[in-house]
């Protein structure tokens, strides 16, 4: 099944936005998550951790800091892949002047409905464009 972009909603936070192309609840059969997160200049996420699944993140292009296991954040770049296993707390801050850009996959797919209850969502239909503002 191909999904395009901009077939699917965008999800937008103070820190960025997500387009989850791959999810079990919008792909018939699909038993994993995947999807293009970007993290604009100079933000990030909290830390956070998944219960029930693995996330692996690509870097698609950009810089940041990645956090992982409450260890020491250590830099990633473009070409980057972290693994996250089950439950373990991490957080990713976009370092350069430029949007970071990653994949994110959750196994088993279904983690991505935990940011429907985060305060700072915007969802923006299929094929409208996320407009940004300076705080």
């Amino acid at each position: 099944m191909l999904v395009n972009p901009g077939d699917v909603t965008t999800m937008a936070f103070d820190w960025g936005s997500i387009k989850w192309l791959v999810t079990p609840s919008g792909v018939a059969g699909a038993s994993s998550t995947l999807g293009e997160v970007i993290v604009n200049p100079g933000r990030g996420h909290a830390r956070h951790n998944h219960p029930t699944a693995e996330e692996v993140i690509y870097v698609i292009s950009g810089e940041a800091m990645q956090m992982v296991d409450d260890g020491d954040p250590f830099p990633v770049r473009e070409g980057d892949a972290v693994h996250i296993p089950k439950g373990v707390w991490h957080s990713t801050y976009n370092t350069a002047w430029r949007p970071l850009r990653l994949i994110v996959t959750y196994t088993p797919g279904g983690e991505e409905k935990a940011l429907e209850a985060a305060p700072d969502l915007r969802l923006h239909d299929p094929g409208t464009v996320p407009e940004w503002h300076q705080a």
